[in-house]
């Protein structure tokens, strides 16, 4: 096996990960009482707590990007984005009803005499002349997705080609952790969404491209009155696109604030006092710590944190001045990974909700703690995120006790799955492609049989 993408799992695969990355933790004493209980969603409101949070809606028009959940983000530009293909779609059909409409009543016209109705000619002059235009067949339309798709474990065949093209993406609310072992048959077996919001992706891509070498980036101040026109139409739900007319500097402003603004920051409040923690180790004891509380994030928090530290290396990756192919300088941004470490520190690490008591005081020591962390954050996430083979197999032997029945399936996943250089912004329109040819049944065969010769933790004693 070989180091793997974190985002890359299934859901069913996520869940143990973070069952044993909790385990290990506790081994290692940096989290006490910590349980996956408290991470993801909150339970449900009271019927008093929702009148009162409806109320405010009314009131205050219902936020859609600021100031809410991170996974209620992501479902209102889920459910936009769904909105803008149904209207596609309609718009679609429409144009293609009106087209049978008009070239059924040119045909009409053609083989009628003097442009008149057909009605006024013998019916042998047009015996196969349709008495409606022939409108599309919309089962088609269900039929155009082409694949077959595997949500749980009750969905799996003994047909291993179909299982084979059954890779699809899931689109879970949320990933539940807090669900029992007697209940984690409802977990998909196809990696997650890549969940990211559309104002974080917006602003990073806009500062890739437009604002990699402007000089104090981040620190530099900006237009309030522009700031807050782009937040309203954000918490409007419109399709906000920043391009080269946007400032910069009020991008990042937009940025801080959505990140500042989280009721729960992107790091959740839960893990805290483990996180600061790490400050104090060194070396490769650091990061492995710092990997294991990386896995137990929810999948919406990991994505997001993912991609701002991968935007962060970015920035910081042209801080210093450097000289172009015609021997012109170009000038740095001049933010180091320390600089932007102590200014997303405080907004990515929360030990307060915004707003509350106490929540901008922050001692000494949890500040240098805070940008001491972030600093290894940013520079070594590329191995953070990925799950070494190690670990593969520890996730492999705890299903093989709990959910024997789909071990087959994730090693034919894994064994097929062709290593890939591209981002991750496109995990989620690819998957591995399945086995070529006729010899697919075949091949699939002598698959199995090489992986299960192959991985060791089958021969291990698992106290089953």
């Amino acid at each position: 096996m070989q180091p793997v993408p974190l985002h890359s799992l299934s859901e069913l695969e996520r869940a143990s990960l973070q069952e044993i990355a909790l385990y290990q933790l506790q081994e290692k004493l940096l989290v006490g009482d910590l349980s996956l209980a408290k991470v993801g969603p909150k339970g449900s409101k009271s019927i008093r707590q929702k009148l009162e949070s409806f109320s405010k809606e009314k009131k205050d028009c219902s936020p859609q990007t600021f100031g809410i959940p991170l996974f209620q983000v992501i479902a209102n530009d889920r459910a936009y984005k769904q909105l803008q293909e149904a209207v596609k779609k309609s718009r679609r059909l429409c144009l293609e009803v009106e087209a049978t409409v008009t070239r059924f009543r040119a045909q009409r016209q053609k083989r009628s005499p003097m442009g008149m109705g057909c009605g006024l000619v013998p019916c042998e002059v047009c015996p196969e002349e349709p008495l409606s235009p022939a409108f599309l067949n919309n089962s088609t339309w269900s039929q155009r997705r082409g694949a077959m798709s595997v949500d749980s474990i009750t969905d799996l065949s003994d047909n291993a080609s179909k299982l084979l093209e059954a890779l699809q993406l899931s689109h879970p609310h949320e990933l539940n952790p807090r669900r029992s072992l007697g209940k984690k048959n409802m977990l998909s077996l196809n990696p997650i969404t890549w969940q990211v919001p559309r104002i974080v992706d917006r602003c990073c891509k806009h500062i890739e491209t437009h604002g990699l070498q402007t000089v104090g980036i981040f620190r530099v101040g900006s237009s309030k009155k522009r700031v807050q026109q782009l937040r309203e139409e954000f918490d409007r739900g419109l399709d906000v696109f920043l391009d080269e007319h946007q400032s910069v500097h009020d991008v990042a402003a937009l940025l801080k604030e959505f990140l500042r603004d989280m009721p729960d920051s992107l790091i959740p409040r839960e893990f805290y006092a483990a996180f600061l923690s790490t400050a104090a180790m060194e070396g490769p004891g650091q990061l492995a710590a710092l990997q294991l509380l990386l896995f137990l994030l929810p999948p919406c928090h990991s994505d997001t944190l993912h991609r701002l530290l991968r935007f962060l290396s970015e920035v910081a990756r042209h801080a210093e001045s450097s000289w172009g192919p015609d021997g012109q300088e170009i000038p740095g941004n001049k933010m180091t990974v320390s600089n932007l470490a102590t200014i997303f520190g405080p907004n990515i690490l929360q030990k307060e909700k915004p707003g509350e008591k106490d929540a901008g005081a922050m001692n000494f020591e949890d500040s240098t703690a805070i940008i001491l962390v972030l600093q290894r954050l940013i520079e070594h996430y590329q191995t953070l995120f990925m799950v070494s083979p190690e670990m593969q197999h520890d996730i492999l032997r705890r299903l093989f006790q709990t959910d024997p029945d789909v071990i087959d399936y994730l090693l034919r996943r894994k064994f097929n799955a062709v290593p890939s250089t591209e981002s991750e912004d496109s995990t989620e329109e690819h998957a591995p492609s399945p086995l070529p040819g006729r010899t697919r049944a075949l091949e699939s065969r002598s698959v199995s049989s090489e992986l299960y010769s192959n991985v060791s933790f089958l021969n291990l004693d698992i106290g089953i």
